[in-house]
């Protein structure tokens, strides 16, 4: 990909020792979108949700929906976060709990729509990117930086009552040595901008997949069995890592029918399937 303008970057203080080349990273399924990855010393957070079981998500317009399952940790067990990371800014992706709960001053990489609603949330630092821009974050001789992809939330006209979503590559470098490239898709259905991802990034280590099969107002919203099987075989991942399934009222298309899908596809992607609370460690690139 041309790169016209050089990637601003955050520089962050020591954290654990990060003096040795890492060989691997872990990831720990909280629930919903919700992730936490931890690799060759950066902490960071994917769409904190933790709503309880019972308890409803706002929607928009009035519309709620309600848990139907349980995070497997609360903010206050989570490490000590260098980012969060939040494809859009939705009830089931951006609680009351994490709109109260959350550092005031931690960095939060989103959409602008998002930035903006966070301002007014009292948080000091969203990093707002539209598509392909890019933010870094340096510790030590290691770099990861975030580049926003575009992504389809709805087809038209409700695309346009729903917040704009924001897919994300992330990318670390060690000595300039590139070992991770990986994708989270956010709530977005299949459209042309997957095939330029493609284009761009043909050789993505991992895919965080947002899942569900979401409906509103009987229009599908997020990606179901169907179009998440169609989306690995547009990017082709090495591996893939189904989220964003089961949580919710609203979530239609259940994590077995995509299971099925999937076996009968006979994808090159391998996928991974986490309970809630259980860590996946992936291994990073060799030299």
């Amino acid at each position: 990909m041309t790169r016209t303008a050089a990637t601003p970057t955050i520089t962050l203080g020591a954290s654990e020792p990060t003096a040795d080349r890492p060989d691997s990273g872990a990831l720990t399924f909280v629930g919903t979108a919700t992730v936490l990855v931890r690799v060759a010393g950066f902490t960071f957070l994917t769409d904190p949700n933790f709503l309880h079981q019972g308890q409803h998500a706002k929607l928009g317009y009035g519309l709620r929906s309600r848990r139907l399952t349980e995070p497997a940790l609360s903010l206050a067990e989570l490490p000590a976060l260098d980012f969060v990371l939040l494809s859009h800014h939705h009830g089931d992706h951006f609680d009351d709990v994490a709109a109260a709960e959350l550092a005031r001053d931690v960095p939060i990489v989103t959409a602008p729509h998002a930035a903006s609603k966070l301002r007014r949330q009292g948080f000091r630092r969203p990093i707002a990117l539209r598509t392909w821009e890019r933010q870094g974050f340096a510790r030590g001789d290691a770099t990861l930086t975030i580049t926003a992809l575009p992504a389809r939330h709805a087809p038209q006209p409700l695309r346009a009552l729903l917040p704009p979503v924001m897919g994300s590559l992330i990318e670390l470098t060690w000595s300039e040595r590139m070992l991770l490239r990986a994708y989270v898709t956010g709530d977005t259905l299949v459209h042309d901008g997957l095939g330029e991802i493609a284009r761009r990034f043909p050789d993505i280590d991992l895919c965080v997949l947002h899942l569900g099969g979401t409906r509103i107002a009987g229009i599908l919203v997020t990606m179901d069995d169907r179009q998440g099987v169609e989306a690995l075989q547009i990017v082709q991942p090495r591996t893939a890592l189904p989220v964003h399934y089961d949580d919710y009222t609203v979530f239609k298309s259940p994590l077995d029918d995509f299971r099925r899908r999937a076996e009968a596809a006979a994808l090159t992607t391998r996928i991974v399937y986490l309970d809630r609370g259980q860590t996946y460690r992936f291994p990073l690139r060799e030299d």
